[in-house]
């Protein structure tokens, strides 16, 4: 086979090792899948009756789509956890021993997390649709939507794997754990930016989660794009350019990280 035949199948070599473990361990997997689904009905029944959306409309549909770009930017954990654990146990170091494609094992681990997050985005959007969540835009527009989400999600996995490769410690998960939080809830995800003091509001806007937030809000029709805001007034852009950053950053670190590994 060519070169890149062997990228791809030991590429997928390392993906059914992760699906693999998913099917043998299936409460990791569920736990996760359920986690955000909570947080939604808590949202929707327990407070969204006192939010108030600019504009109008529902607040359910309003908090749907940052919801969806949570449930992308959360499983940041899983993967850190995932490539911290091997390479804490010294299998990262028995797969560098192996006739294998140079940075297979991280494909690999990019490849099974995106798919995970791929099931994860559509319990996600079955629970919005059972909550009262709509989209009034076409199946062209939601499937960019879907597109974008997954996107940031790809950004994101390169930084789980940054970190799990640079702390290589399962306990470490409490870092990524003050980085995601912040991240997650400094956003325009559960009230708009524009309700918010100055300097937070900034910060809120300047979250590459708020651009792919504002994006897919409009792609599916919801209410809280509140115009003059930067994430609204350059439309899918900053959806587009912010994972495209963190991606062109993390993804060479990941990769010259792996290959120094008890180097």
């Amino acid at each position: 086979m060519t070169g890149m035949a062997w990228a791809v199948a030991d590429g997928w070599t390392l993906t059914r090792r992760a699906l693999l473990h998913w099917v043998r361990q299936p409460a990791q997997v569920v736990v996760g899948l359920l986690f955000p689904v909570l947080i939604v009905v808590m949202f929707v029944y327990l407070f969204g009756g006192g939010m108030q959306v600019p504009g109008g409309g529902e607040y359910r549909e309003f908090l749907l789509p940052g919801m969806f770009a949570m449930t992308m930017v959360f499983g940041i954990e899983g993967t850190f956890a995932a490539v911290a654990s091997d390479a804490a146990k010294g299998v990262t170091d028995r797969f560098r021993t192996l006739p294998m494609t140079p940075g297979a094992v991280l494909v690999g681990r990019a490849a099974a997390d995106l798919l995970n997050s791929a099931l994860g985005l559509a319990v996600m959007m079955a629970c919005g649709l059972a909550v009262g969540w709509r989209w009034h835009e076409g199946l062209g527009q939601v499937a960019v939507a879907v597109a974008l989400l997954l996107w940031l999600r790809f950004a994101f996995l390169w930084l789980g794997i940054y970190l799990g490769v640079r702390f290589a410690s399962p306990e470490a998960v409490v870092v990524v754990q003050i980085l995601v939080w912040p991240v997650g809830f400094l956003s325009n995800a559960f009230a708009p930016s524009s309700e918010m003091p100055g300097w937070l509001g900034f910060l809120a806007e300047a979250n590459p989660m708020s651009a792919t937030i504002t994006a897919i809000r409009e792609l599916f029709g919801n209410p809280g794009v509140v115009a003059g805001s930067w994430t609204a007034e350059y439309g899918m852009w900053p959806a587009v350019v912010w994972p495209a950053v963190l991606t062109a950053v993390f993804l060479p670190l990941s990769v010259r990280r792996y290959q120094r590994l008890s180097g």
